[in-house]
């Protein structure tokens, strides 16, 4: 059997009821005791409940109860301070001798003692609280895909606890629901909690991490360009002011899905001024990634020797593939060298034609190729960011991410440009010791332009809608 105590820490009827009981475990081998000790302001709650729950009439600390091993219920009041001293004296012929002035003193070191423990727990608990993380538009296939990856470990580390909020609206619920239950089933170690919201004045609540995956559907012949910016805009327009209300102030923003990544993030700038502009940035990844695996292909070799391929200006709309600065490692030739030896990539691809038809013509196969990406690439390309983001990326090599520009490369500030980047210490930093040649450097002024047009033209669109904000 069991005996369960519990009692106010400052009170010395527990204190001396305790004492009893720790006695009897040590001395008698089938008793067994547990005690929960309650803070005074707790305690009259706290036996409110239990009596309410097991119908038990007990008004007085120490409450004490006795519970058999093997079965269940509520188990059987003992009573209180006096109830068991007679209880000890009845069964085993024991009963305890402490004085009041032992019973005050033990009682008020119980106090001490429960209000370290208590503040020893909400530091542990503090360290240990999870990252929320907020997916917007989270009924798309790039967040199904995404979530086994946030959650195994390998983006934030094997010691940090996430917990991931899918926001999207109504008329989603279902496939919200069924997304939560199965991640819940798939029982990750690391994902404290997983929840479907449709709320949108909730949205962002504490986030740590906020990945928009909002995408509109381009089809010019139905609407105008300038209609779909509009869209842009008022998604915007409601997520910027939440996110500067209801998330962490070090929040990082993250802007993905096929349309508009880069006036996602120029957008969230605008709308959310308090947002930290170093915390939005938009992902180029999967170009980054589909073209050294086309690379690869034709060099016949492994992808991973493929580096620092670098995707300028707006991702998912005109960019540049420029393979200027491209490595590659272990490819397979008549010079060999260690495993940092390098060759330079544009050496070994003389084939010109196929590098303007494959990789940086409007309509290359690279274009199509991440075009049609709904799932894999994208949500591999986002978590390898935030990856990089926390823990750094490899030393020396280059990671494009769409970033507000500061003039870097003479691009004009602000606006969200596709540039070179590394990751160290928790942030990034643009790579303007990178020299470009003169044909990139006039692409550049050629993207920059098309960026800053589109810039006008949200505004344009805003101006419209609320021409007094925009003044």
């Amino acid at each position: 059997a069991v005996a369960l105590f519990t009692g106010k820490a400052n009170c010395p009827y527990y204190a001396k009821a305790e004492l009893l009981a720790d006695y009897l475990q040590t001395n008698l081998p089938n008793f067994r005791v547990h005690k929960i000790t309650q803070h005074p302001d707790k305690w009259e709650q706290w036996l409110h409940d239990i009596r309410e729950t097991n119908g038990w009439e007990h008004s007085q600390s120490p409450i004490i109860w006795r519970e058999l091993l093997d079965r269940g219920g509520k188990g059987q009041l003992l009573g209180g301070l006096n109830d068991f001293l007679e209880y000890a004296q009845q069964y085993y012929g024991i009963t305890s001798m402490m004085l009041s002035e032992e019973m005050l003193n033990i009682a008020e070191e119980n106090l001490q003692t429960h209000l370290e423990i208590v503040k020893e727990d909400e530091e542990i608990k503090s360290l240990i609280k999870p990252m929320q993380i907020w997916i917007t538009s989270a009924s798309v296939p790039i967040c199904y895909h995404l979530i086994p990856l946030l959650a195994n470990g390998g983006v934030f580390g094997m010691t940090t606890e996430i917990s991931i909020h899918l926001l999207d609206t109504d008329q989603f619920k279902e496939i919200l629901h069924s997304i939560v239950m199965e991640a819940e089933d798939m029982a990750f170690p690391l994902l404290r909690s997983i929840s479907e919201h449709t709320e949108i004045d909730q949205a962002f609540i504490d986030a740590d991490i906020i990945i928009v995956l909002d995408d509109i559907l381009l089809n010019l012949e139905v609407q105008s360009l300038e209609n779909y910016i509009r869209e842009v805009s008022e998604i915007c327009q409601v997520y910027a002011p939440l996110i500067e209300k209801n998330a962490k102030s070090e929040v990082k923003v993250i802007s993905s899905g096929k349309t508009f990544a880069n006036l996602k993030a120029t957008m969230l700038r605008m709308y959310g001024p308090s947002i930290r502009p170093e915390n939005i940035i938009a992902i180029a990844t999967s170009w980054e990634s589909a073209a050294k695996a086309m690379l690869a292909r034709k060099l016949n070799m492994n992808t991973a020797g493929v580096r620092d391929v670098i995707v300028w200006g707006n991702i998912t709309g005109s960019n540049y593939i420029d393979l200027s600065h491209a490595k590659l490692y272990g490819y397979d030739c008549a010079i060999w060298g260690p495993a940092n030896f390098q060759r330079p990539l544009l050496n070994m691809i003389y084939d010109s034609e196929w590098i303007h038809s494959e990789l940086l013509s409007s309509q290359s196969t690279l274009g199509s190729r991440v075009s049609r990406c709904t799932g894999m690439l994208p949500a591999h390309a986002v978590a390898t960011v935030l990856r990089y983001w926390y823990h750094g990326s490899p030393s020396e090599e280059i990671i494009s991410v769409g970033v507000l520009s500061e003039g870097q490369f003479c691009i004009p500030e602000g606006i969200f440009f596709s540039m070179p980047v590394r990751f160290q210490n928790g942030n990034w930093e643009v790579m303007t010791e990178l020299e470009i040649n003169e044909t990139t450097q006039k692409v550049l002024e050629r993207l920059s332009h098309e960026l800053v047009q589109e810039k006008l033209v949200a505004l344009k669109e805003i101006n419209e809608m609320h021409p007094y904000e925009a003044e």
